[in-house]
């Protein structure tokens, strides 16, 4: 085994003593005698999707906090993917609203190590500002548990994203809603392990349920991680679901969970949250479903 160098040493010592409180829609006519029967009245169309909304919030988590983007065991919203106003990112707010005045309408009430359960109190933070969208990124850590047995059950979520769009509806009832997928656990279990830091930084307690034991291939390490990943999936077949309840949400189709990232993607400081270039990367895709006619 090798030896660590002085800056392995040195950044596993920080990450040791701060992770620990760390958990990223006919009328009847002819001659008839009969009583004329009222013509049906026509559906009411679907709202057309305003793909340049004039205001946005963010709610989720640390990936929309951009948590160890900048640097080590912090939030770096200056970073993130929805609001952030780095030059580097060019955030979803900065491409719908333009620099400025994405500086002065958009809001991030997202908040590192969120689970869906808390989503309803950042909806009601959102809903004050009656944006005219407001970006969704939960999830994560719903499946991020000490164990598998922990992780947050199908219906639990799917009740708490029920009851965060019903807060965001109560006061902003046309708010539009762009609903990201939840990232591939497993891929990012994948790529992070070919990192002899990021295994060790992992090893202080980063989504366990996944992450533990990185280099095990045994029966019990692979049915662990596909739990997590079939979670994960059916985590993305309800937020899919309900949002296609609401007239006025759009989910991404499963674009951020089949993105295929890199190691330039994941932070080269815990190897899980995204990076600047990570960010950007959703940035993108984001702006691309936002602005989709369809």
């Amino acid at each position: 085994m090798r030896k660590q160098g002085p800056r392995t040493r040195a950044v596993v010592a920080v990450l040791t003593a701060a992770l620990l409180g760390v958990a990223g829609c006919d009328a009847v006519g002819g001659d008839s005698a009969g009583p004329t029967q009222k013509a049906k009245p026509s559906p009411k169309p679907t709202p057309a999707w305003d793909s340049s909304p004039g205001s946005m919030a963010a709610v989720g988590d640390s990936i929309t906090r951009g948590f160890d983007a900048c640097g080590i065991l912090k939030d770096c919203p200056d970073v993130s993917w929805a609001t952030g106003a780095s030059t580097q990112v060019d955030s979803l707010a900065v491409r719908l609203l333009g620099r400025a005045k994405a500086a002065e309408h958009s809001w991030n009430y997202a908040v590192s190590g969120a689970r869906m359960a808390d989503l309803s109190g950042q909806m009601a933070q959102a809903a004050a500002r009656t944006p005219a969208l407001v970006t969704v990124m939960v999830g994560a850590n719903d499946a991020c548990r000490d164990s598998t047995a922990a992780m947050t059950s199908v219906s639990d979520f799917r009740s708490g994203f029920e009851d965060a769009l019903s807060v965001l509806r109560k006061q902003a009832p046309k708010a539009q809603v762009y609903v990201a997928s939840v990232p591939n656990l497993k891929r990012l279990w994948s790529e992070g392990r070919t990192n002899p830091l990021g295994k060790q930084v992992w090893k202080l307690g980063v989504c366990p349920s996944m992450l533990a034991d990185a280099d095990a291939l045994d029966a019990a390490a692979t049915e662990r991680r596909d739990t997590v990943q079939e979670r994960v999936e059916a985590y993305n077949s309800v937020l899919k679901e309900v949002c296609a309840e609401d007239q006025h949400c759009r989910y991404d189709g499963g674009a951020v969970y089949d993105y295929r990232f890199g190691t330039d993607q994941l932070s080269h400081w815990d190897w899980f949250h995204p990076s600047v270039n990570g960010q950007a990367r959703l940035a993108e895709i984001a702006y691309r479903k936002v602005r989709s006619v369809t």
